[in-house]
């Protein structure tokens, strides 16, 4: 399963956050509460139109999202 297939982008959602397809609920939110300490089951059961793999495709979104980041060394001094 590809995230795109899961996560979508629309500039009248959310100002354009990325969320789970057919929802309000942002890739950042879900993470967020992975974060937080929150167990799959915990967020399934308090968002029940959420699925396994919503919540797998927000981390391979995040996960793709951080290795096309770049980086770039500062100078000191």
């Amino acid at each position: 399963m590809d995230w795109q297939d899961r996560i979508t982008i629309d500039p009248a959602v959310l100002v354009g956050k990325p969320i789970i397809k057919g929802t309000r609920i942002s890739v950042e939110f879900i993470i967020d509460l992975l974060a937080q300490g929150w167990i799959e089951q915990e967020i399934l059961r308090n968002y029940p139109g959420l699925t396994h793999e919503d919540i797998l495709a927000c981390l391979r979104y995040a996960g793709e999202t951080l290795h096309s980041e770049k980086v770039f060394p500062l100078r000191t001094a």
